[in-house]
């Protein structure tokens, strides 16, 4: 239950989880150990997570960002990104001599693997994205032949699929639940028997701050989502704080992103991170905000997160040596 408001107060409600996801944190630190355990340069092939300041300080610390692995020195160090990469990818990785170092977040492998089981009994796939997504294009390399793009509901009506009767759905990992399940939904009613992926495939840090956010943005004049704008998930947010009751909302980088015009007549502003944001970000917005005379801050957490994955396991063995 948050705080009373009274006609003076300038407050600020921040949601809890936010920022960092077990798989942000599990890529980052991949980064950063490899570049302590090798030493530079590390290359990384893509952003390693979708956020402006994380690939700034690890370029700082020695990583170089690359789009393909052409770009990639034959026999170099490169780190695949937490959003994954196809098969292909892999195969021009080996056919370089590349020491490879997969930091592809364990819920999107888990999308890959069941990507290939339900290709090799012959299902049409439909995947629910974002077309041009790291992600997406990672996931649909695993079985190109059977996998076709559903980019939201204005997608669904261009399905074709072979058989009406062995056909399942799978989605990228930081789509808004709500609109994911109406796509579901609406993908139903063309195909009735249309299979379920065997767990969810949003990944559960994805879910639990949309939440967070839909638990404080009826309260919230402004809402601030701190995030990249190549950020699936962050943008998915402020989605979220809209259709939950936010007069307005807004995707900022960080502090310097905001604009004196969005607070007029706000007594409450909302304030959360995409799962790709270290908490630095936040504070800073705080600081920002607080210079504003808001600085009544309340943090309301929705549920407690405790999910850790164990890094990559190349590295694991190397720091063991």
């Amino acid at each position: 239950m948050t705080a009373a408001v009274t006609p003076t107060t300038r407050r600020v409600l921040v949601a809890k989880p936010r920022g960092y996801c077990a798989g942000v944190d599990r890529a980052v630190l991949a980064v950063e150990q490899a570049l302590e355990r090798y030493g530079a340069p590390i290359y990384v092939r893509k952003q390693i997570v979708h956020n402006t300041h994380v690939v700034k300080t690890l370029e700082a610390k020695g990583a170089i960002f690359v789009e393909e692995t052409a770009e990639v020195p034959e026999g170099a160090i490169v780190v695949f990104s937490a959003h994954g990469v196809s098969p292909a990818v892999h195969q021009e990785a080996a056919d370089r001599r590349l020491r490879t170092i997969d930091a592809t977040c364990p819920l999107v492998t888990k999308v890959h693997k069941e990507a290939k089981r339900f290709a090799s009994n012959d299902y049409d796939i439909l995947l629910i994205g974002h077309e041009g997504h790291e992600e997406v294009e990672g996931t649909a390399g695993e079985a190109p032949e059977h996998i076709q793009l559903v980019d939201g509901l204005e997608g669904v009506q261009g399905v074709q699929v072979r058989d009406p009767n062995r056909v399942v759905w799978l989605s990228q990992t930081t789509l808004s639940v709500d609109e994911t399940i109406e796509t579901v939904d609406r993908l139903r009613e063309r195909f009735p028997n249309l299979m379920n992926p065997p767990s969810d495939d949003i990944c559960y840090a994805t879910q639990n701050r949309q939440v967070a956010v839909k638990e404080i943005a009826q309260e919230s004049e402004l809402f601030l989502v701190v995030g990249s704008d190549n950020s699936s998930n962050s943008k998915r947010m402020v989605e979220v704080a809209l259709a939950a009751g936010a007069k307005a909302a807004y995707l900022v980088d960080d502090a310097s992103f905001i604009r004196d015009e969005w607070f007029e007549a706000v007594t409450t502003v909302g304030l959360s991170s995409g799962a790709s944001v270290p908490e630095e970000l936040v504070q800073g917005v705080l600081t920002h905000l607080a210079a504003r005379g808001y600085t009544d801050v309340t943090e309301v957490e929705s549920m407690a997160e405790k999910v850790h994955f164990a890094l990559p396991h190349e590295l694991r063995r190397d720091l063991r040596s």
